[in-house]
């Protein structure tokens, strides 16, 4: 006994080289394996949301980067093969800073999208080559005893990036937003009973004058007063289409042209047979049938009373700088809707001139309320672009410290290439294997169903806390998503994946899993509650955002768990790998149609679908047999060493 010891502990100590503390790369190692995989998951859909981009396009395209988890499996031999772990840990961590350093320069250029898209394909191919390394790593670099010692240990730093990531680096961002544009303005909008105020548009009779100290947004009336009594249909459609003439003239803004007539035929004949027949059929279906419900006004000639905001610079912008001015209500009463300028962009040609919004009244209302409107002026690219090259720096010193702390294991070699085909027809049985295990159709229902839910409110939730309350939003800063959802939300998912931990390995998954599975999608309502009650309260979104958050991790475990249990015999760590893939494929079909959806139907009913795709996992469910014995401490049952996956 003691002589196989003390060669395991020669083997990890790497041939005669000093064997490293554990303390001093484990906890390292996987915070730059979690850090990667949240920013290209998540931390992105709140880069692209803030950078303009529509949600049908953020799922979509963020959707696909799930893909190299999807297929991780089939290039983990590879790593075997060619070089050792220890080579593609750091090579990999050097690629992933690079990756991280090429969004932060794309990031202020006009085509941004495609190519910060690039760089986090970059990104997400090296992140899942990077796990698959790091894995296989830790076994070779640490004994039996250290490896079970340092299980808790991994998961916890993992842990830490997920917080990291999704919170403390969105706040960051936010953060930074602030402090590099312009302070925000706050605008009270009042309504006055039995009053008709009318506001009149002459913007040629107003002579803007350079100010003296920083440049600032310069809002007037700072508070608007509101008549209650109605005007005519006919004078809102013309002031309303006075103010966009003049803010598209003055490139505030731009709108999309309508087509001639002889621009409609030719557009029509363009289209191929899928979209005359398949693809705008259905949609017309499908916003038709379960759109947003807009109530039917009653036909009148007239129409809410409509107020002029003006907006202007108090000085000239830096050459070629622009400055984006988002305006919204943030709170107060919804009788007070905006209707035109929700975005302006001053430059050094148009800052002098006066940019409109107009807010209009509920015809409806007839008492005294308050509506609280807020300009922001926060520079977008600037503070992601900023956040990105933290985050490179943070990838190279990782690269650094890495490469010379790690340990060098006698056992981490490459396989010599004459064994390549070996290897190579061995993963293939291996994967033959996994397809041919018993009730596999219902193995892989459950893998592919088990988060229909999750996966599309993940990609949706960001852009709903962000959204203006016009378009159904819960208007929340890029600082206050970090803290709500990035971190206390965080926080609530860990210790829901404790507790699911602890309960599972007293009674077995068997007991648990009706439990967990109703954990994991009954919180899906919360967010029904929240774009029906639109609450402007912090607390209560935080409070709502964390008891989803603490049922998806309290839920998790038993989806771990069940993978774990199926993934049982010769093959356990080959066919456990295969499970993430198809976890992975189960997140990314439903996210990429997910923003589609949600644009045609609004988020009220978007809410609704997500949780109605929650049935087919209750009754896939009734059919999946688990021995009541798994899970327990009865059954010895021990982790592999890549069970502790990406959780979300």
């Amino acid at each position: 006994m003691a002589e196989n010891s003390e060669l395991e502990n020669a083997q990890n100590s790497g041939g005669g080289k000093k064997r490293r503390n554990p303390w001093s790369w484990v906890p390292t190692l996987y915070l730059a394996e979690g850090i990667p995989y949240i920013i290209v998951m998540s931390v992105s859909v709140t880069m692209y949301k803030r950078m303009g981009i529509s949600n049908a396009d953020i799922a979509l395209y963020t959707s696909w980067l799930y893909l190299p988890w999807v297929i991780k499996p089939l290039w983990s031999p590879l790593v075997d093969i060619f070089k050792t772990k220890r080579y593609w840990i750091t090579i990999m961590q050097l690629i992933v800073g690079s990756g991280m350093a090429g969004v932060a320069l794309t990031l202020p250029l006009p085509g941004f999208f495609q190519y910060t898209l690039a760089f986090l394909w970059l990104l997400a191919f090296s992140s899942a080559t990077h796990d698959i390394a790091a894995d296989g790593f830790y076994m070779l670099g640490l004994n039996k005893h250290d490896q079970a010692f340092f299980v808790g240990i991994r998961s916890t730093f993992y842990r830490f990036a997920m917080l990291a990531g999704q919170g403390l680096l969105v706040i960051l961002a936010g953060y930074l937003e602030t402090v590099t544009g312009l302070p925000s303005v706050d605008i009270n909008v009042k309504s006055e009973p039995d009053k008709k105020i009318e506001h009149t548009f002459q913007p040629k009779k107003i002579q803007v004058e350079p100010q003296k100290g920083d440049i600032h947004i310069v809002a007037e009336p700072d508070q608007l007063v509101m008549g209650t009594k109605n005007i005519s249909n006919k004078k809102a459609d013309s002031l309303k289409n006075q103010v966009r003439e003049w803010n598209v003239s003055h490139n505030f803004y731009e709108v999309e042209k309508e087509m001639t007539a002889e621009e409609k035929e030719k557009a029509e004949q363009a289209k191929g047979w899928w979209t005359k027949n398949v693809s705008e059929p259905f949609n017309g279906f499908i916003k038709r049938t379960f759109g947003p419900e807009r109530e039917i006004a009653e036909v009148t000639q007239e129409s809410g009373n409509i107020g002029l905001i003006r907006f202007h610079l108090s000085n000239a912008p830096e050459t070629d700088d622009e400055v984006i001015v988002n305006f919204g209500r943030v709170k107060g009463d919804k009788s007070f809707n905006l209707v035109e300028g929700e975005q302006f962009k001053f430059t050094k040609d148009n800052w002098d001139k006066p940019a409109y919004a107009l807010v209009k009244l509920d015809p409806k209302l007839e008492t005294a309320s308050v509506g609280n409107f807020e300009a922001r002026a926060g520079n977008v690219p600037l503070a992601w672009s900023l956040t990105f090259f933290f985050l490179a720096a943070l990838f190279v010193t990782f690269f650094v410290y890495h490469k010379f702390i790690l340990p060098y294991p006698a056992t981490d070699r490459a396989v010599a290439k004459e064994s390549g085909v070996n290897r190579i027809k061995e993963f293939l049985n291996t994967f033959g294997a996994f397809f041919k295990k018993k009730r596999i159709g219902i193995v892989l229902a459950v893998l592919l169903l088990y988060r229909l839910g999750e996966a599309q409110i993940v990609k949706m939730e960001t852009p709903f806390l962000l959204d203006a309350r016009e378009a159904g939003g819960l208007a929340l800063t890029t600082g206050d998503v970090g803290l709500a959802y990035g971190t206390i939300g965080m926080i609530a998912l860990t210790l829901g994946g404790i507790l699911g931990g602890v309960l599972a390995s007293r009674n077995g998954l068997k007991y648990w899993i009706w439990w967990m599975l109703v954990a994991m999608n009954l919180p899906n309502l919360v967010y029904v509650y929240l774009s029906y009650a639109m609450p402007e309260s912090f607390v209560t979104i935080t409070s709502a955002i964390a008891v989803e958050q603490f049922g998806y991790g309290f839920g998790f475990t038993a989806y771990m768990l069940y993978m774990i249990y199926v993934s049982e015999g010769e093959h356990k760590t080959s066919h456990f790998a295969i499970c993430t893939g198809f976890m992975a494929l189960g997140m990314m079909f439903p996210g990429m149609m997910s923003g589609w959806l949600q644009e045609l139907i609004g988020y009220q009913h978007f809410f609704i679908w997500v949780v109605l795709c929650t049935i087919p996992i209750f009754i896939i469910m009734a059919f999946v047999r688990i021995d009541p014995e798994f899970g327990t401490k009865k059954s010895n049952t021990t982790p592999t060493e890549t069970e502790e996956e990406n959780p979300t």
